[in-house]
């Protein structure tokens, strides 16, 4: 194997006003918006926890129409439980799905 002494750039940007941090309950936003979204329909509605904040980016559901994404939004990394998401999951009670999701789609659980 060649030598690759290049290192990956890291696509992290910082999120100084993020409105959760790691370990918050978070619900998923019930909403049906026309046009593109970024957010599955499968986990609308579902309840899960911050696993990491990614950072601050430009909104994907803007850019997909040709505008300039701003201002940036927080993405976070969620986690849910297979179970939760899935009401006929057969597999271990302890699977999980993870998924990027940005703030504009989060709730803090309390609010359900």
């Amino acid at each position: 194997m060649p030598d690759n002494k290049e290192t990956a750039v890291s696509t992290y940007t910082p999120a100084p006003n993020a409105r959760f941090k790691v370990g918050d309950t978070i619900r998923v936003k019930v909403s049906a918006p026309p046009g593109h979204r970024r957010t599955p329909w499968y986990i609308r509605g579902k309840t899960g926890t911050i696993e990491r904040i990614c950072g601050s980016f430009p909104n994907p559901e803007e850019l997909a129409y040709g505008f300039d994404g701003l201002p940036r939004k927080v993405l976070y990394r969620a986690r849910f439980l297979q179970n939760h998401v899935w009401l006929d999951y057969k597999g271990p009670q302890h699977d999980i799905i993870e998924m990027e999701i940005f703030e504009h789609w989060l709730e803090p659980a309390e609010q359900i």
